[in-house]
């Protein structure tokens, strides 16, 4: 954890989505946020105020783009506009929740491919770099003309599973396209994985197939990047108990949870959901089985050593 660091070129504004990673995110760096005011007319456009100078400074906005979606992209959009016409030196965004990073590709014909959409008007509003944490598909990279440092959650969601000391782990995907990210975990925690095989009939609907992978009298621990509506975990959360499992635990990088999530997790097999604070989860959202860790120092190290032309990469380890 860095503090005390006296770069006064360094600056760390907050929009909205989520103050109070922004401020702990400042407390690790040891800088204060930056002044900024963000308010809307009586029409709903939106009215942003810097109440300091930038001028020559690199500026790192920390903005999720997550519910509402769309004002908190609009906020961050007007906020880069305001950086680069006060003459910041750069503007480095920091997303830990990209919004639309599931609108990917077209699916179908005739569909747009929003996740490029947003990578063009970050661009075009004038930001210098983005910091993420966990896409939902790696290759959105490459939707971006600018450096992007992707950072990745494995290590701080194993970690608090590697302190409960359990015995007889499993890690499981809760589908194929997660099977790296299970991976990752398992190595960590010296595990062997399993495979959720699921068939989608429609968007937000899953169908629990079979279990790819030994369960029976393990406790289970699935992981993924994403948990919206929660109907594909609980699913897989009550087939992994149908097949044996012991106990089952579930953790992911972005709590969304939409929807009928919360009600669904509650009566679900989950012993306990590990989430972080990517994504704000309000007081309606805070249920005794839902613990959240902190991204802070993660993302506070690698402001610090992109300010300072150091390695990212190191931080994967």
């Amino acid at each position: 954890m860095a503090t005390g660091y006296k770069d006064s070129a360094l600056k760390v504004f907050s929009l909205n989505s989520n103050p109070e990673l922004a401020k702990e995110i400042a407390e690790n760096i040891g800088t204060e946020l930056g002044k900024c005011t963000v308010t809307s007319f009586s029409d709903g456009e939106i009215q942003i105020n810097i109440d300091e100078s930038i001028r020559g400074c690199d500026v790192y906005v920390v903005q999720s783009t997550c519910a509402p979606v769309n004002q908190h992209i609009m906020e961050l959009l007007i906020m880069i506009d305001a950086l680069k016409r006060a003459s910041a030196r750069s503007i480095n965004i920091v997303m830990p929740y990209y919004g639309y990073a599931r609108q990917d590709r077209k699916a179908r014909a005739r569909e747009p491919i929003t996740a490029k959409l947003i990578a063009n008007l970050l661009e075009t509003a004038g930001a210098s770099r983005v910091i993420m944490l966990d896409l939902h598909a790696p290759q959105i990279q490459g939707f971006f003309d600018m450096p992007i440092d992707h950072l990745v959650g494995v290590p701080i969601l194993s970690d608090y599973f590697k302190s409960k000391n359990f015995d007889d782990v499993v890690i499981v995907s809760p589908d194929h396209g997660g099977v790296t990210r299970a991976r990752k975990m398992a190595d960590r925690l010296k595990a062997p994985i399993a495979i959720i095989d699921k068939r989608r009939p429609k968007p937000n609907v899953a169908e629990v197939m079979n279990i790819v992978g030994n369960v029976e009298g393990k406790t289970a621990i699935m992981i993924d990047d994403i948990i919206d509506t929660a109907g594909t975990i609980t699913l897989a959360a009550n087939a992994l108990v149908e097949n044996g499992a012991k106990n089952v635990y579930a953790c992911c990088t972005h709590p969304v949870l939409s929807g009928p999530a919360l009600e669904r997790i509650e009566n679900s097999k989950i012993k306990e959901l590990v989430v972080t604070n990517t994504i704000p989860l309000g007081e309606e959202k805070t249920i005794d089985n839902i613990t959240q860790l902190s991204v802070a120092p993660l993302i506070s190290e690698a402001i610090i050593r992109v300010h300072e032309r150091q390695s990212v990469s190191i931080l994967f380890d």
